[in-house]
């Protein structure tokens, strides 16, 4: 029997947007969002990130209504970005997934290793 629920239907709106705000880059620029940041404060601070793709995480992000882009006049332009409302509504829920991902992850580097393990033996088999 198939499910009918529409949030597992492959034309489900939810999972685009799903896709796009719980991404890893996604996710840790809205954590350093917590406060306005310039562009190149919020790349020096997520280190590995590229440009091309912090910039297409904060466009996406703009984009879904998550981050507010601003220009800053002065002698030299710049641009600042910080949460909107909703994007200040997700820190919550990411706040307990980042909790509780630091506080497993000794546990799940151990159930890697140990499956690592068992796979490497199970192909000697």
């Amino acid at each position: 029997m198939k499910d009918s629920t529409p949030i597992y239907r492959a034309d489900c709106p939810s999972r685009v947007i799903l896709d796009q705000i719980a991404d890893k880059w996604s996710m840790m620029v809205l954590a350093v969002l917590c406060e306005p940041h310039r562009f190149n404060a919020i790349k020096r601070r997520l280190d590995g990130i590229t440009q091309r793709v912090l910039t297409q995480t904060l466009r996406k992000l703009e984009r879904n209504g998550m981050v507010a882009r601003k220009v800053l006049e002065g002698r030299v332009l710049g641009v600042e970005y910080a949460l909107t409302p909703m994007g200040k509504s997700l820190q919550e829920p990411f706040s307990v997934l980042f909790n509780w991902t630091v506080d497993n992850t000794v546990a799940i580097q151990e159930c890697q290793r140990s499956y690592d393990a068992e796979e490497r033996q199970s192909s000697f088999v």
